[in-house]
């Protein structure tokens, strides 16, 4: 039912076209760009998509998982579900999995136009590394589908809980990394310090990791 009604969510819908048009379009331009094939336009693109990852897929993963419970419950449909001979936990289960295969089909699509591209540019880029940038996405949207799920529980108007899954979008995208700076620099934190405090902000874990994947370089990242 959840993947169902997902595929019938006109702002899913919308997520999932802009994220896959535009890994599409990044990983032309980035072969384009360095004007090669092989490891040097495979990184390029790789690095085009992790920045497009870290804009988009929470943005999708927090509203998706925001209106999930907050919506039914303003509709009275999950009462009425709750009141069924099953339990609330296989309830919850199974709206969080339907959700999560949802977001599953949404990034195979992004990134299986992208890997159409990379394969059709006869690159010599690592498909190991691209297959763990697919796995850290999708680790990375379940971790954001978690935080919108819980959002939805403890509201109970759609509104609402969106507001906030939009509030935590910009605090992790545009505060975090200005957050560091100002913290970093106003309390003047050694560098493992400001490491484990880049830790909470699993935006930031997951660039971490897939830079480290790819073996970027700062060229490459911008």
């Amino acid at each position: 039912k959840e993947l169902g009604d997902a595929l019938r969510n006109r702002w899913f819908l919308l997520y999932t076209i802009a994220f896959a048009g535009l890994a599409l379009a990044l990983s032309y331009m980035s072969l384009a760009g360095a004007g090669i094939a092989g490891f040097a336009g495979f990184g390029r693109t790789a690095a085009s998509l992790i920045n497009l990852v870290l804009l988009i897929i929470p943005l999708m993963a927090l509203t998706v998982g925001a209106q999930s419970l907050a919506h039914e419950q303003e509709q009275g449909t999950l009462a009425y579900l709750l009141a069924q001979p099953v339990t609330r936990p296989e309830v919850f289960l199974g709206k969080y999995l339907g959700l999560a295969l949802s977001l599953l089909a949404s990034l195979g699509l992004g990134f299986g136009v992208a890997g159409v591209v990379l394969a059709l540019s006869n690159g010599s880029g690592s498909p190991g590394a691209y297959a763990s940038l697919m796995v850290q996405t999708f680790l990375l949207s379940l971790t954001m589908l978690s935080v919108g799920f819980l959002i939805s529980a403890l509201t109970k108007r759609a509104g609402v809980a969106v507001g906030i899954g939009l509030f935590l979008w910009l605090a992790f995208v545009f505060l975090g990394d200005l957050g560091l700076m100002g913290t970093a620099i106003t309390m003047r934190l050694p560098v493992d310090q400001l490491l484990w405090l880049s830790l909470l902000n699993p935006l930031q874990v997951f660039k971490m990791a897939s830079i480290l994947d790819i073996n970027a370089t700062l060229d490459l990242l911008g």
